[in-house]
């Protein structure tokens, strides 16, 4: 596999830096050390300009090539934050904070970008600029909006933008993309039921069971996707928190669902939005009660522009070869908040394989060192490729 050698040559130091960020994490957007660590290695590798505090605690490196003919300029993101879970991974280097953990790989993706960015700066064999992003918060804080909103875009006249994960199961050293949605929109919900209390042996009849409500109301929402939603079309909506009552023998007089819910198509969140305020609160209405919906919408489709997702399927082929290569890959229910830069600007998300072992979000996830080198050497050829030096 053509590996940049130079990139091959740093998977050592890419390794070292990627244990040191497992053995400490930082959650959404407390990402202070791992901040200025990177910070201050991209300024020791020679960046142009370093900027922290980008959408809170980002981190901004630029590099110029050694040609600024084209104008252009890209942007490379990697996510920073790690997860609330205990880990029993058992490596030498596990996580030294209790009930923290970097379970999705996003050290990984760190310190993959950090290799790029100093194989950039020793060479800067391109023609334009490139804006190496290093966010925080992608764990249910939003940070990708976060640094939109701080101006990331427009400040640095960022053209095209690209973002990488790592994916269990997809064969090591393998690359996967698709145009248009590649991972759902991610959204919350919350349904308050309003009944009547009282005596749940000695006089039920006087009461509106909150919780009989709540019971009625999870079986009906299921009928959203089975009957309102396109079968050749995707949602996922799931009530994953039930809260009522304080005592065996008393009716509630509320009751509380929460769960998500995902979806592939904006039509098709708009509409479970509508249709989940109007089940709720018809079944609470035909029991006596009421039931007061919130959908609080979270992350957007991680939707890849197709012109984009070509150009990074085609950088990926000259490294690993086309047969280690997907661009139809399969859209999954999971969320990303790359999807606002995508929102923002052209771009595409690309998972890059890690073969088999524990999935994502597991207590015992380890990342495998193996593909530091192909994810360093894919945002170099991407580089090279789209602002190529002549």
């Amino acid at each position: 596999m053509p590996i940049v050698n130079r990139v091959a040559a740093l998977t050592d130091d890419m390794a070292a830096w990627r244990h040191d960020f497992h053995e400490n994490p930082e959650l959404l957007y407390e990402v202070h050390r791992t901040a200025g660590i990177v910070a201050d290695k991209l300024r020791e590798f020679g960046c142009d300009e370093v900027v922290t505090g980008v959408g809170r605690t980002g981190v901004v490196g630029v590099i110029r090539g050694r040609k600024s003919a084209s104008g252009k300029t890209i942007g490379l993101r990697a996510d920073m934050d790690a997860l609330p879970i205990m880990e029993t991974s058992g490596v030498p280097y596990a996580s030294k904070v209790p009930g923290k953990m970097h379970a999705c790989g996003h050290d990984g993706h760190t310190a993959m970008l950090l290799g790029a960015a100093k194989y950039l700066t020793e060479t800067r064999n391109f023609d334009g600029t490139a804006v190496l992003i290093f966010q925080p918060a992608e764990e249910g804080g939003g940070g990708g909006k976060a640094m939109v909103e701080d101006g990331l875009m427009t400040r640095w006249n960022i053209e095209e933008v690209y973002g990488m994960h790592n994916m269990p199961g997809l064969p090591e050293g393998h690359f996967a993309t698709t145009a248009g949605a590649m991972l759902a929109s991610s959204d919350n919900i919350q349904i308050t039921v309003h009944g009547k209390g009282g005596h749940a042996g000695a006089g039920p009849h006087k009461a509106v069971d909150s919780v009989l409500i709540g019971a009625q109301i999870v079986g009906a929402l299921q009928s959203i996707v089975a009957r309102n939603i396109d079968p050749l079309k995707s949602a996922v909506i799931s009530i994953t928190m039930f809260n009522a009552g304080t005592a065996t023998n008393i009716i509630p007089e509320t009751a509380e669902l929460k769960g998500t819910v995902r979806t592939l198509d904006p039509e098709v969140r708009d509409l479970v939005e509508r249709r989940i305020s109007e089940v709720a609160d018809s079944v609470a209405r035909a029991y006596g009660g009421s039931a007061e919906t919130k959908y609080m919408r979270m992350y957007p489709v991680t939707m890849n522009h197709p012109r984009e997702a070509g150009l990074a399927a085609d950088v990926a082929r000259d490294i690993v070869g086309a047969e280690r290569v997907n661009d139809r890959f399969v859209p999954m229910m999971g969320a990303e908040d790359f999807s606002f830069m995508l929102e923002a600007r052209p771009g595409a998300m690309v998972l890059v394989g890690m073969g088999d072992g524990n999935e994502c979000h597991h207590p015992a996830y380890v990342f495998n060192d193996n593909i530091l080198g192909h994810g360093a050497s894919f945002w170099a050829r991407l580089v090279e490729t789209r602002m190529p030096a002549g």
